[in-house]
């Protein structure tokens, strides 16, 4: 991996409700640690540092705007950073400010994204941002997910959920999936 200068490290939802029982069962006990590495990578490295907020708006959620579980996680809450971006949806790239007209504003070509959930805001993201030409690599290690029912009964664990994720981004050609290790080798 070849990691540019200017490289931004987006983190998507890392935050306290995230730890609520009403999510299930998670993988990746590591994942915040891993995040942790990778903030620290990046403020030695003084490379762009872009913190993601998801404010829902269902009603009873975790991650409702204003309560204490929509509140950033330790291991990022006062992490440097160029830009916040807040959002109700999937993507970052639907959030405000406008990540896409900040990274454009900046020459910025090459993310790298983490944070929760896995096969959720992770994913529509670095889906997304291979979509608009960007160099995306997702360690997937500093991720994580919950076990999840889908339809007909199917129900797919955390770690298949991630195992699904990693494919659909390297097998489909959006980012290149690697560990925080990998990455960090490279910074």
């Amino acid at each position: 991996m070849d990691l540019h200068d200017d490289a931004a490290l987006i983190i998507i939802d890392v935050q306290q409700g995230f730890d609520d029982p009403v999510w299930g069962e998670r993988n990746t006990p590591d994942a915040e640690a891993n995040i942790g590495r990778l903030v620290a990578a990046w403020s030695d490295a003084s490379r762009p540092i872009v913190l993601v907020r998801h404010d829902s708006v269902s009603p009873g959620s975790p991650l409702a705007a204003g309560s204490p579980g929509n509140a950033l996680k330790p291991v990022v809450a006062d992490a440097p950073h160029e830009l916040f971006v807040t959002k109700h949806v999937n993507s970052a790239f639907y959030g405000e400010p406008d990540l896409g007209a900040w990274l454009e504003a900046r020459g910025i070509r090459q993310l790298v994204i983490c944070g929760i959930q896995t096969n959720m805001c992770v994913e529509t993201t670095a889906r997304m941002a291979g979509n608009l030409g960007y160099d995306v690599t997702v360690p997937l290690d500093a991720t994580h997910t919950f076990d999840l029912d889908g339809p007909g009964g199917i129900r797919l664990t955390a770690d298949e959920l991630a195992g699904a994720t990693a494919v659909n981004l390297a097998g489909g050609g959006f980012a290149v999936v690697l560990t925080t290790d990998e990455v960090i080798g490279a910074a």
